[in-house]
C-alpha cells in the first residue's frame, strides 16, 4: 500500500539521480572519450607475418587490399543485417559519429582518412556504423585502403626487418637502426599532411547539444 509507494517513488528518484550522474559524467568527457577512440597501439601479428613472409612490399599491397576487403564486407553485413542493432546498444556513439559526419559531409573522404589515422572511434565501430551515417562505399573503401596504409606499413617493415635479424648483436647495429628510423619518418609524413588539412578545412571540435538534437534526428530517442 502506501509504503510500497513512498519504495517506489525513492526508487524512481534513485534512478533518476544516477541516470543524471551518468549524463553529468558524459558531458566532461572528450569526443574521443565517449567513441571509445584508441590508437593503434599494438602490431597487427597478421601484418607482421605478412612482412617476413613476402617482403615489405608484396606483404604491403596484401595487408593493404585484405585490410580494406575486410572492412567492407564489415560495412556490408551491417547494411544488411545490423543497423537496427548498432543504434540500440550504441546510441550515444552513432549520435556523436553522426554529427563530426555531417559537419564534416563537405570533406567526407579527408574526414575519414583522418579517422583511420588519427582514430577518434575504433575501427570496428567505424565499420560497423558506416551504412548508418550514409558513408558512399567507394569513399568508405579507399579511406581504409590509404588511411591504414601507414599502419599497414609499420607492421610489414618490422617483419620484414625482424625475419633478417640472426642475433641480438644485428637488433641494435646500424642498419637496422636507419631502418627503423626511416620507417617511422615515412610513417608520420601522411599523418602530419592530414593533420595540417584537418586543422583548416575539418570540423573536429565537440558539440553536446548537435549531439541532442542528432539523437533525436536518427530516432534514438
Amino acid at each position: 500500500g502506501p509504503r510500497s509507494g513512498l519504495l517506489g517513488k525513492r526508487e524512481t528518484r534513485r534512478r533518476g539521480s544516477s541516470g543524471g550522474h551518468r549524463e553529468g559524467q558524459l558531458e566532461h568527457l572528450s569526443d574521443e572519450e565517449r567513441l571509445g577512440a584508441g590508437p593503434h597501439c599494438m602490431l597487427s601479428p597478421q601484418n607482421v607475418l605478412a612482412g617476413a613472409l613476402f617482403g615489405p612490399w608484396m606483404g604491403l599491397v596484401l595487408c593493404s587490399v585484405l585490410t580494406s576487403v575486410g572492412a567492407t564486407l564489415c560495412y556490408l553485413l551491417s547494411a544488411a543485417f545490423g543497423k537496427q542493432l548498432i543504434v540500440h546498444f550504441f546510441p550515444e556513439k552513432v549520435a556523436l559519429l553522426q554529427g563530426k559526419v555531417e559537419e564534416n559531409r563537405s570533406c567526407l573522404f579527408f574526414f575519414l582518412l583522418f579517422l583511420r589515422l588519427f582514430p577518434m572511434t575504433p575501427n570496428w565501430f567505424l565499420n560497423l556504423s558506416a551504412p548508418i551515417l550514409n558513408i558512399p562505399i567507394s569513399q568508405f573503401f579507399l579511406s581504409v585502403l590509404i588511411g591504414l596504409t601507414p599502419y599497414n606499413f609499420i607492421c610489414v617493415q618490422t617483419g620484414a626487418i625482424l625475419s633478417q635479424i640472426t642475433s641480438l648483436d644485428a637488433i641494435f647495429s646500424w642498419d637496422t637502426l636507419l631502418k627503423l628510423l626511416a620507417m617511422a619518418v615515412a610513417a608520420l609524413i601522411p599523418g602530419t599532411l592530414i593533420k595540417r588539412y584537418s586543422k583548416k578545412h575539418l570540423k573536429l571540435d565537440g558539440d553536446k547539444q548537435a549531439v541532442g538534437n542528432k539523437r533525436r534526428s536518427i530516432g534514438i530517442l
